[in-house]
């Protein structure tokens, strides 16, 4: 019995009513500059967020962790974001140093996935992404012992209270336990959703652990 709720499979016309498909990203020979253009492509019709993505760890015995945040960096060195460095997945990311993200953009049918290791950014460039930040966000990362227990809402609220308070005069730093990771990817895969399954999997490998990130294998994946 299929619960109603859950949508059904795509028929026929669904799929042909998708319209032709973009392809000519297949012939790309390297995945970050392919990912940037994707990523702007998602931009123009993506209704919010286009760079939201899913971030997997592993603690301590084993157990995976998935969660969305936002991508707020990209280069040649990988794929960066911010976060509480006490928190669930910061203290994953520091014993394991590894973790893997995906893109979806439903908008055009794609998805992109990543796996590599994690670092974290230079205190400069955390300083600078979080002198960017607004003022309450920047409160409320000091306000916030994230991913512990708290007794209630009200205990939140008077947290921020305090932290406002004690920076009312000033300008509000970088707590030292909130910064940047980078994710250098190993690999980067690349999905195109295709009528009746016949989906396009194209996946880039560096060719050596610790190789330059312009050392690229390419291979198609069966879908």
């Amino acid at each position: 019995m299929t619960d109603s709720f859950i949508p059904p499979t795509p028929s026929r016309a669904d799929y042909l009513d998708n319209g032709p498909r973009k392809m000519g990203w297949l012939e790309a020979d390297e995945p970050i500059s392919l990912f940037q253009k994707w990523l702007a492509k998602a931009g123009e019709t993506e209704p919010n967020d286009p760079n939201a993505m899913s971030l997997a760890t592993v603690d301590a015995s084993g157990m995976p962790d998935v969660r969305i945040l936002l991508l707020k960096g990209l280069s040649t060195d990988g794929f960066v974001f911010y976060t509480n460095g006490q928190s669930a997945k910061g203290q994953q990311l520091a014993e394991t140093g590894k973790a893997a993200l995906c893109f979806h953009w439903k908008s055009w049918h794609r998805q992109v996935r990543v796996r590599g290791t994690v670092t974290p950014v230079s205190d400069a460039e955390s300083d600078s992404y979080f002198a960017e930040r607004a003022r309450g966000s920047r409160i409320g990362a000091w306000a916030s012992d994230q991913s512990r227990v708290v007794a209630s809402r009200e205990a939140m609220v008077d947290s921020v209270e305090a932290v406002e308070a004690r920076f009312a005069e000033v300008d509000v730093p970088r707590p030292p336990h909130w910064h940047g990771w980078c994710v250098a990817p190993d690999e980067i895969e690349f999905w195109q959703d295709g009528a009746f399954r016949l989906h396009d999997r194209i996946l880039f490998k560096r060719q050596n652990a610790g190789a330059p990130l312009s050392d690229w294998t390419k291979t198609r994946l069966y879908p």
